[in-house]
């Protein structure tokens, strides 16, 4: 059986992570507090601003402005999104 937490993001119980997905007390944060599907959509979210906004991960700077996005999303209850993204009409 799946570990459960109360997921912040989503504001509701459901199946957490299986370890902590970043480095530092940020990623124990994120394991305690944020949902598999949160996390997902998190993920989802990520590529989108890497690749849309050309960023070098390789640079501090742009590593510095996914985890403050990523900040912003999980836990400022922010809707955070790639600048120039439009999704796919249905």
């Amino acid at each position: 059986m799946a570990r459960m937490v109360q997921c912040v993001k989503l504001k509701k119980e459901a199946p957490g992570l299986d370890y902590p997905p970043y480095p530092g007390e940020l990623g124990v944060q994120i394991y305690k507090n944020i949902s598999r599907e949160a996390w997902q959509n998190w993920m989802d979210i990520q590529t989108r601003i890497v690749n849309e906004n050309r960023l070098n991960l390789a640079d501090a700077r742009a590593r510095k402005y996914v985890r403050q996005q990523m900040e912003s999303y999980l836990f400022d209850d922010q809707d955070v999104e790639a600048q120039g993204y439009t999704p796919p009409s249905a």
